[in-house]
């Protein structure tokens, strides 16, 4: 599976908003929908809270597709 880089300009985010953020949601809703269905993994476990903080270096799996959170000035 491709891992997507995802720049963020903050030292972390939360999940809910990090899915709307990479553009895998549309809203804060359907993000919630996924990691209550178990959907949602991070760092290769499974994640049940949608306000998990996430910071560089993380990597999100959900529906067959992998982010990985980095900083804003990476290249």
């Amino acid at each position: 599976m491709e891992t997507i880089p995802v720049k963020i300009h903050t030292a972390s985010i939360e999940l809910q908003a990090f899915l709307k953020w990479c553009g895998h949601t549309m809203r804060g809703g359907e993000a919630k929908v996924l990691v209550k269905d178990g959907q949602v993994y991070v760092n290769g476990e499974l994640e049940p809270k949608r306000s998990r903080r996430l910071v560089i270096g993380d990597r999100v799996e959900v529906e067959g597709k992998a982010y990985l959170v980095i900083p804003e000035d990476a290249t």
